[in-house]
C-alpha cells in the first residue's frame, strides 16, 4: 500500500524504470563492428589479443578504464528519485 499521493506499486515502478534505464545505457555502449587497431582517443596501438577478445573494441585498456570510471560515477544518479531516496 502506497502512502500519501503515490499509487500502489510506485516504488517498484521506480526501481523497474531505473533498471531499464541502466540496461538501455549499457546496451547502447556495447562495441559494434570491427575492432580498431589504434585507440580512437589516444591513438595507442590496441594489442591483437584485446582485439580478438573484445569484438568491436575502440579504446585501449587505459582509455577504457578511464571511460568505465566516468560511467560508474554517472550510474548512481536516480532521476526518478522519490523523497525517500533523496534523504539517504
Amino acid at each position: 500500500m502506497a502512502g500519501g499521493f503515490a499509487k500502489d506499486g510506485a516504488v517498484q515502478d521506480q526501481i523497474d524504470a531505473t533498471i531499464e534505464d541502466a540496461v538501455a545505457r549499457a546496451r547502447s555502449e556495447l562495441p559494434r563492428g570491427e575492432s580498431l587497431s589504434h585507440c580512437e582517443e589516444c591513438n595507442a596501438v590496441i594489442p591483437e589479443a584485446r582485439r580478438r577478445a573484445v569484438a568491436g573494441v575502440r579504446l585501449c585498456v587505459g582509455c577504457q578504464g578511464a571511460h568505465d570510471k566516468e560511467q560508474r560515477n554517472l550510474a548512481g544518479y536516480n532521476r526518478r528519485g522519490s523523497k525517500d531516496s533523496q534523504l539517504r
